[in-house]
Formats: C-alpha cells, structure tokens, sequence
C-alpha cells in the first residue's frame, strides 16, 4: 500500500502560532482515525475526515462501551431475565447521564428519539392548545436547519429573517415576540451552515419576558460546547448521538414535563399505554408516553457514554483545539484566491467547528468529490438542508463544509488547503461526470471492503436542485 504525501508548504505556514500548536493532535480518540482511502490515481492515503457535522466518528471508548453492553442486549421494561433486567437498567439510567449533561432541571423529561428531526417533530405535537386551537405561534429564523424549520409549518407558525447581525437579529426577534402570540421560539445553538453560535440566554430571557417558551436545536452545539439548561433557561433541547459521537444516531428531547405529558403521543404503540382498549386508549405519562414500541436501547447507551466522555475535557483545552483547526483552515482558504468563506453574521465572535466556503469557477460537488478522489479529503457540499439560508448567502446551488472535532488534528486542514490550491493551481488531474445527481470519477476503478458494494455511494440521495 502506498502512501501519498502532500506538500504543506504550498498553504500559509502559521503553524507555529500557540493557538494553531494546540491543534496539531487529536484531542481524544475517535475509532476509524486512520482509516485508509483508496486515490483514484492509485495508493491510498490517511483518510482526513472533515464531514463532522454530518456524522462524528464513534469515540473509541464509547466503542469499547458498546462491546461491553452488547453480550447484555435484550428487551427493556418489561423482560424478566437477567439480560433484559441489565439492558432496562442501562436505559433508564441513560436518562439521568444525558439530564447531567446539558444542566437539566430534576423535574425535565428526558425522551429518547430517532434523532434531532424526530425530536423536533414530537415536540411539535406537544404544543399547548385551548379549546382545540393553538394557544399560540412557533417564531424561527430563515436561517434554520430543515429538522427545525419544517415541523412548525404544521402548526401556526411565524418566521424571521435574520439580519446581517446577531444584535439586529435579536433586536428583531424582540419585536415579533413583542407582539404576542408567540408560544414557542425555536431556534439553533450554532449553525450547521456557518457554525456561528446564537446567544441562547440572551434567547430565553426574551421569550420568557414575553410570555414564550424557547427550545434549542442543539444538534451541532453539543457536540462543541457545554450547555446548561437550567443556567440559560431554556424550555427544551434537542441533539443526537450521531453528531456526538455515538453509532446508532439515537436523538434526546430534554425538557419541562407539562406540555410533553399532555401532548399527542408521538409513537402510538406498545409501552405508551396505561390501558389500551378495542377502540380507545389511555396513554400514559412521562418519557413511556412518547417512547411506543421497542427503543433503541444501545443508541440511547451510547449516546449517555458519550456525553460522559464530553463532560470530562478540558473545557480550555478542548476550545483551543477546535479554535486551532478553525483560524488556520479560514487564514488559509481567505489567502487562496477565488476561495470564499461564508458567514451569516458580520459581528458573530464564538463559532464551533464549521467552515462554509466556496472556490470560484467550480461547482461545489465537483470540488467535493476531487478532494475525496484525489487528496483523501472527506467533507460536505450541497444546500445543508437549509434552503433558505443558503439562497439569501446567494448559493443556491451550494456551497462546501469543512467541519470537524476532537478527533481532528491539522494535518487534515493542510490536506484540505493543499487540495484546493492545486486545484486552483493545476485544474482536475481526473475527468469526472454526474451520476444521479452527484460528480463522480469517471471511470472509477478503485475497490471497496469485500461487504461493501463496489459502486459510487451516489444513488438514494435526493437531487436537492429545486427550490
């Protein structure tokens, strides 16, 4: 197996700089960290893994973890055996590792889900209502991922357009709560576009001062940051393992207890029922009420272990890694010319681990797939699932993510940069064409794992072209 070494030299040399030194090895262990990927133009090289914020790698230790609980796998709450008695145990206790996590109050419920989407859509169906009408109106912003844009046009809604700063942005927020009618504000942590981080206090205290309850999409914000609920006042958050580390993509909605109980339940089914009847039920209350059917047990498992795992690094050590990455991936894309990194806010200072950027003169799923090809680079181009962001950024065909975490080093932002400055420099070294929707390398003849099938990952995804 050859390895191909790329050329550091050609990117802005700053490594030497104590923010970006601190950046220079993982911060903790992620299982596939030296994945090997075939180069369409033979040998194979580190895969260098900049797609976190669609799914971070399993940490190794909640990897080991989930070999430990597996031997115990079985039906939760209702088995009498040995196995199920540990696998109910594991789950139940899950709840009260993922409460700690984000600072949740004694009394919040803690409701395992699909993932953030799913969470989003059962708290959609948890909104109050009087006399069988909306008590009031969800109010988000243009710049939300679809999981928190589209449950709220199933219900009264009202959304926003952010300004070009987060002060208007808040200001604005402040008038149409200043309204009345607003139920529920709805907003995100950090964008999954940008990365740049909301003032979620400042949030709560708004909605509360007019009569509105918040919930935070969280699902790139945990994963990057420490969240406490009960110090921001926040009414409800959402995230998923997938994104923090953990396999199986289990979702959490965590929060107040009283619209959740009296809400529709969102699984109708088995374990969500006090007494169910030929034709009618009595549903039960709590966490069970949304839970129907068999949970994910070892996604809700791994999910609690990786936010153990989280909570325990250093808070400085784990932003000064990230912040590292960061400084030097924008420097250095801002220093090749034709390249744009995109923000939403001109006055946003805190951002997690997210760079939006695009390279004049190429389309952003070209530039996508030649980095995979031919530089081993992994990271995400498209809309982000967040339509009309994008399209008031003025890239409504797209743009590219690099995003990544504490298993990133800096070696994986050279490669990067080196890749798109040869690009810039020297063009395409491989002809590519469209299949279904998606560029990939003509004439690929590069092989994949005996169990995995041999063709372009391409097919099952939507176009994502049509506004």
């Amino acid at each position: 197996m050859s390895t191909v070494t790329f050329n550091s030299n050609i990117v802005p040399s700053f490594i030497e700089d104590s923010p970006t030194a601190a950046a220079a090895r993982p911060l903790a262990a992620v299982t596939g960290a030296e994945l090997q990927a075939p180069l369409i133009q033979g040998g194979h090289v580190r895969y260098a893994n900049l797609d976190y914020g669609a799914s971070a790698p399993a940490l190794t230790i909640v990897s080991a973890y989930l070999n430990e609980v597996l031997p115990y796998y079985a039906s939760v709450h209702r088995g009498a055996g040995f196995a199920s008695q540990i696998s109910t145990s594991v789950y139940e206790n899950s709840r009260n590792i993922v409460r700690e996590f984000v600072g949740g109050r004694a009394d919040d419920s803690v409701i395992f889900t699909r993932n953030t989407t799913d969470s989003l859509n059962l708290l959609a169906g948890c909104l109050p209502q009087e006399d069988g009408q909306f008590a009031g109106e969800v109010l988000y912003l243009d710049i939300e991922h679809h999981a928190n844009l589209l449950p709220w046009q199933g219900v009264p809604h009202r959304s926003v357009v952010a300004e070009s700063t987060l002060a208007g942005t808040v200001a604005k927020i402040e008038a149409e709560l200043a309204q009345g009618g607003v139920s529920l504000l709805a907003v995100t942590g950090a964008s999954n576009v940008t990365g740049e981080i909301l003032p979620i206090a400042q949030l709560a205290s708004l909605a509360h001062q007019y009569g509105a309850r918040i919930v935070v999409d969280a699902a790139q914000l945990a994963p990057h940051r420490r969240v406490n609920i009960a110090e921001a006042d926040v009414d409800y958050i959402v995230f998923s393992g997938h994104k923090l580390y953990a396999p199986f993509g289990a979702g959490v909605v965590v929060g107040r207890p009283d619209w959740l109980d009296a809400g529709v339940p969102h699984l109708a089914g088995g374990g969500a029922v006090r007494e169910a009847r030929l034709d009618s039920v009595s549903w039960a209350t709590g966490p069970a009420r949304h839970e129907g059917g068999s949970p994910n047990v070892l996604g809700a498992a791994t999910l609690a272990r990786a936010t153990q795992v989280l909570a325990t690094l250093d808070e400085d050590a784990w932003h000064a890694h990230e912040a590292g990455i960061r400084s030097y991936l924008v420097e250095g894309l801002e220093a090749i010319d034709g390249v744009t990194v995109h923000r939403i806010f001109s006055d946003s200072e805190d951002t997690i681990g997210v760079v939006n950027f695009s390279v004049e003169g190429f389309d952003a799923g070209l530039v996508a797939a030649y980095l995979a090809a031919e530089h081993g680079v992994g990271l995400r181009d498209g809309r982000f699932c967040a339509h009309p962001l994008l399209k008031r950024l003025g890239l409504p065909s797209g743009s590219l993510r690099a995003s990544f975490g504490v298993g990133s080093r800096l070696e994986d932002a050279t490669r990067l940069l080196a890749g798109i400055q040869e690009l810039k420099c020297n063009g395409l070294g491989w002809d590519y064409v469209v299949d279904e929707g998606r560029w990939v390398p003509a004439n690929d003849h590069r092989t994949y794992p005996e169990w995995a099938p041999n063709t372009p990952g391409t097919a099952g995804a939507a176009p994502c072209t049509v506004d």
